[in-house]
């Protein structure tokens, strides 16, 4: 009977603390490295990035502001076509 009370209460221990725990401790380093990793390249990771200073005239609530529109490509002549090449067709039944 002790045995049963023992092995029960280790069940759910396994169960239920220790993913817990584990979670926490999992935690702990993740943020520890992502710390490190920062310090290495200069960067802090939990917080946001720097994002530019508004413009004096912002735009309406809901209207939309771009700030780089890539310049659009000449639409290229297309060439003379000739004509293509001719490929035997045989129906297989």
């Amino acid at each position: 009977m002790k045995f049963l009370l023992v092995l029960l209460l280790f069940g759910l221990v396994m169960r239920y603390v220790l993913p817990l725990v584990i979670r926490l401790v999992v935690k702990h380093l993740l943020k520890k490295q992502a710390r490190q990793f920062g310090q290495q390249f200069g960067a802090n990771p939990f917080e946001a990035p720097a994002r530019p200073a508004a413009r004096a005239t912002s735009a309406a609530p809901g209207e939309v502001h771009v700030d780089y529109v890539p310049p659009r490509e000449k639409p290229k002549k297309p060439k003379e076509f000739k004509g293509g090449d001719y490929v035997d067709f045989e129906e297989v039944k």
